[in-house]
């Protein structure tokens, strides 16, 4: 009983705190993040991350940090600045949206 509410507590307080529309993200990431991320999420640049498939929650924490300085990069430091809350909350919505698959190298003898 004890493990089920501390799980139940754990998935809310890690769940994004507004609605998150992925469309508006699209948008916003048209305007301000495909030069550095790309159109589908995959960096342009060796020093920028990919974000096609990051989970939501990492990503909306990422901006949150970003924007409050609590973490630092040149860019994503000016970038991240002006992003509102549902800035935020819809460009994880709509990088967290795309599917990404992985393949695994074949094993070297």
């Amino acid at each position: 009983m004890i493990c089920a509410a501390l799980l139940a507590a754990v998935a809310f307080g890690c769940a994004p705190a507004m609605a998150q529309d992925a469309k508006a993200g699209r948008a916003k990431a048209s305007a301000q993040c495909a030069v550095c991320h790309g159109t589908d999420g995959i960096a342009q640049l060796p020093t920028a991350a990919n974000l096609a498939g990051q989970q939501e929650v990492y990503l909306a924490k990422a901006l949150e940090d970003f924007r409050a300085g609590r973490r630092i990069n040149e860019m994503m430091t000016v970038v991240s600045k002006d992003l509102t809350d549902a800035d935020i909350a819809n460009l994880a919505a709509w990088y967290a949206s795309m599917k990404i698959t992985v393949q695994v190298p074949e094993r070297q003898p």
